[in-house]
C-alpha cells in the first residue's frame, strides 16, 4: 500500500492559523506513525497556548482506513462539533500517519453547532492544503540467499524493482539479503532467477 504522510521530522509540526467570526483557530499537523507522536503534538500545543479555550484533536496513527490507532476529542466543545469533523477531514483527504490539533481562542461570537463543525473542518483542511507530503510504501520482509558472485546483480535488480535491502548477512557460502518487498506488489523473482541462472533461494512469502 502506498499513501502520503506529512513530510515532517519527529517532534516537529506544521502550523497555520485562520480566523472565523473573531475566533482564532490554530491548526497543528504532525507526522504520527504511532500514538506517542500524537500525544507529543497535543502536549506541545497545550504548552504553547495554555490560555486557549480549547485544544481539539484527531489522529490516524496508521495508513488510510486504519481502524484501531485512531482517535478524536472535542475538548469541551459541544459533542460532535470538533473532534469528529476534524477526523473526517483527515480521512477524507487520504493522508495517513497524521495527527491534528486545533487550538481555539474564543472571539466572543457563538458559532452554533453547525458553525463549529464547519469551522474545525475548515481549519484542518487549510492545513492539509499546505502541509508538505511524501509517499511511503508499506513493505514486508523477504530474504534471498545468493552466492558472492550474484550479490551485485541482485542488488542492481532490487534497485530496478523498488525493492529495498535492509540488511546483508554474510556466511562462508554466500550472502543473505534482507529485503523490504512492496506489500502491494506480488512476489515475483523469476527475472532475477533467470539472470542468476537459478543460483538463489527465496525465504518467506507475502503475508495473507
Amino acid at each position: 500500500m502506498r499513501y502520503p504522510v506529512p513530510d515532517l521530522a519527529p517532534g516537529s509540526w506544521f502550523e497555520i492559523e485562520i480566523e472565523i467570526e473573531r475566533s482564532r483557530f490554530i491548526t497543528w499537523l504532525a507526522h504520527a506513525p504511532d500514538t506517542a507522536a500524537f500525544d507529543g503534538l497535543l502536549a506541545a500545543a497545550r504548552s504553547a497556548h495554555p490560555n486557549a479555550s480549547h485544544h481539539c484533536s484527531a489522529f490516524v496513527a496508521g495508513p488510510p482506513g486504519e481502524q484501531v490507532n485512531i482517535g478524536f476529542s472535542d475538548d469541551g466543545e459541544p459533542g460532535g462539533t470538533a473532534g469528529r469533523p476534524m477526523y473526517q477531514a483527515l480521512t477524507g483527504d487520504g493522508i495517513g500517519q497524521v495527527a491534528a490539533v486545533v487550538t481555539r481562542y474564543f472571539g466572543g461570537i457563538k458559532l452554533g453547532t453547525g458553525g463549529l463543525a464547519r469551522a474545525y473542518t475548515q481549519a484542518v483542511m487549510a492545513a492539509l492544503a499546505e502541509v508538505p507530503r511524501r509517499e511511503i510504501t508499506e513493505r514486508h520482509e523477504l530474504r534471498i540467499q545468493v552466492d558472492f558472485a550474484g550479490e551485485a546483480d541482485t542488488r542492481d535488480w532490487c534497485t530496478q524493482h523498488d525493492v529495498t535491502i535492509t540488511d546483508a548477512l554474510y556466511t562462508a557460502n554466500g550472502v543473505t539479503l534482507v529485503l523490504g518487498w512492496p506489500s502491494d506488489t506480488p512476489v515475483d523473482v523469476s527475472t532475477l532467477h533467470s539472470r542468476l541462472k537459478g543460483r538463489l533461494e527465496l525465504e518467506g512469502e507475502a503475508p495473507t
